[in-house]
């Protein structure tokens, strides 16, 4: 059911899709969704959360599997390639009016509690590096986070125009990103402090990842 109705806020955006269209696409009747769903809006919100969800545990996997993905310019390149390759969750980054309609504001405030625990475990990553002496200290944390929202959000708009400039592979394009963020905020060798960091912080993201996946389970009724 929530595979079926990503499929198609992908495909038509929210405006466009039904509940029987959702139904009809997964092969159930549409008394099955509202069974689990009280409207249209609780079913779409949870498919957004749930991918969501998907993006963080992954965050937290490759951390576990490689330290040095805890740096700034390695997590977002990283996250930048789960969203070119996932429909759902990348209109939800971009606030996409296209594809999430009105739904856009009901996500913002849905989401807005997990986006705030997801704020304050990236501010607690970067305190680490800094002190590891990964990150340098020109800069307060709150303006680096700024820098790397703007450069990560600046690659995925520039991506949306499909201009001529735009390198065509995805992983170069990754690479650019990675790039920019490691020379703006990152000292020269930062991977070596990578190590130190990465326990506590796969800790915080699959404990974030944990309180997503609970959250879009809570929201289907059973």
């Amino acid at each position: 059911m929530l595979d079926a109705a990503a499929d198609l806020l992908v495909r038509w955006g929210y405006q466009r899709v039904t509940v029987e269209d959702v139904a009809r696409h997964a092969g159930i009747g549409k008394g099955t969704v509202y069974l689990h769903f009280r409207t249209k809006d609780a079913l779409f919100l949870t498919v957004l959360l749930r991918s969501h969800h998907h993006v963080v545990a992954r965050m937290a996997d490759r951390m576990a599997a490689d330290p040095a993905e805890v740096l700034p310019s390695r997590m977002t390149a990283s996250v930048y390639r789960d969203l070119a390759d996932d429909a759902v969750v990348r209109p939800l980054y971009l606030g996409d009016p296209e594809v999430l309609g009105r739904l856009a504001h009901e996500a913002a405030e849905t989401l807005g509690e997990l986006g705030g625990k997801r704020d304050v475990a990236s501010r607690r990553l970067f305190g680490l590096l800094r002190d590891a002496g990964a990150l340098r200290t020109d800069l307060p944390i709150e303006e680096q986070e700024y820098v790397l929202r703007a450069v990560a959000t600046g690659f995925l708009f520039v991506d949306s125009l499909s201009t001529p400039e735009v390198p065509v592979d995805r992983d170069r394009r990754a690479e650019l990103i990675a790039h920019s963020i490691a020379a703006a905020i990152e000292e020269p060798g930062a991977a070596a402090q990578a190590g130190a960091v990465a326990p506590q912080a796969v800790a915080m993201f699959r404990e974030l990842a944990a309180d997503m996946d609970a959250e879009w389970r809570r929201r289907v009724r059973r």
